[in-house]
């Protein structure tokens, strides 16, 4: 069955109403952070030596072995599958066949939307398929909220808006800042705008911001040294495409809103997050560059680089160089006329 967002959190509240959990999508990090929850909420621990079982994409040939087999200590069992692919089906469809309280979640990352694993399981009604994708906007300031209140740490708006456009879109980076800021204010403590820029103002997520402003406002240098920081501060490539392409998207918005009579100061405004106070002028710089078409393009060559980036062997870095330079030397151009 697929998972809507107005059931989500139900179902993930208690995973244990399903046989099999698909996490699928581009966020590895929520992949993970998702899966490592469910098997807590059923078996108590993510380690438990009788109750969980984890199976690489070197062990997927033990998958029903270890999905019929009985705890030693009791409970309900759970098979975490990483790496899943279509090649994990047939068993799949042999488990659903027998009798089993055995829970079994797939981490499956990237797995196509034409996956004869993920439309077999949509179609199952004891199987749950989730989508788990880059948040932004609302979405991001809501979960960064909700993580900081688990720590019963407060935040003030301001702080908040700048954190929200400052961190990347994969859930496992963004979970590490959190904590990082949670350990600066303590038990029960609050976070200025200050105390936020004090703790991660030099993380790489900010050079990637640097560069991407740079770049679609055609700032060559710039750009490239904001890239080279980011890769130097061990920064993925498919983290810098995504954050081009949240730059890009945010760009796109307010172009859209003004194709369709909004002016650009209210189509700024509304965007959440809003744009940074210190990059309002690059902001609007590179609104005055692009045009909708052309940022339509970019944002299509930007997926197409992540898309390249995910390759095995692919020479990410290079191919992130490339981008840049060429998607500067496009604003650039506009520039000059």
């Amino acid at each position: 069955m697929k998972i809507d967002a107005r059931n989500l959190s139900r179902v993930l509240a208690d995973p244990g109403a399903w046989r099999i959990l698909l996490l699928h999508g581009e966020d590895t990090g929520l992949i993970k952070e998702r899966a490592q929850d469910a098997v807590i909420k059923i078996a108590g621990s993510a380690d438990d030596p009788f109750r969980v079982a984890v199976l690489d994409r070197e062990t997927h040939d033990k998958l029903m072995e270890e999905a019929t087999a009985l705890s030693l200590m009791g409970g309900r069992r759970v098979v975490r599958v990483r790496d899943a692919s279509d090649t994990v089906l047939k068993p799949l469809e042999a488990f659903l066949a027998q009798s089993s309280d055995t829970l079994i979640i797939l981490e499956a990352p990237g797995l196509s939307s034409r996956s004869k694993l993920r439309n077999f399981l949509e179609k199952h009604a004891n199987c749950a398929s989730i989508g788990c994708y880059p948040e932004e906007g609302r979405n991001l300031e809501s979960s960064i909220t909700h993580m900081l209140t688990e720590h019963k740490v407060r935040i003030a708006s301001d702080a908040l808006h700048w954190l929200t456009s400052r961190l990347g879109a994969d859930r496992a980076a963004a979970r590490s800042e959190i904590e990082k800021l949670c350990l600066y204010a303590g038990d029960s403590g609050s976070l200025t705008l200050d105390d936020v820029r004090a703790s991660i103002g030099d993380a790489g997520s900010v050079s990637l911001e640097d560069a991407a402003f740079a770049a679609t406002e055609g700032n060559r240098i710039a750009a490239d040294t904001a890239l080279e920081r980011a890769l130097a501060e061990d920064t993925s490539p498919i983290a810098i495409a995504r954050s081009f392409l949240g730059h890009l998207h945010r760009l796109r918005r307010v172009r859209a809103a003004m194709a369709a009579g909004v002016s650009r100061s209210d189509a700024v405004k509304a965007l959440r997050p809003p744009v940074f106070f210190k990059r309002t002028a690059s902001f609007n710089k590179a609104l005055e560059l692009w045009s909708l078409p052309a940022l339509t393009k970019a944002v299509e060559e930007t997926q197409a680089l992540e898309y390249a980036c995910k390759q095995t062997g692919s020479p990410d870095a290079l191919l992130c160089r490339r981008y840049v330079s060429t998607l500067t030397a496009r604003a650039a151009m506009q520039a000059r006329r």
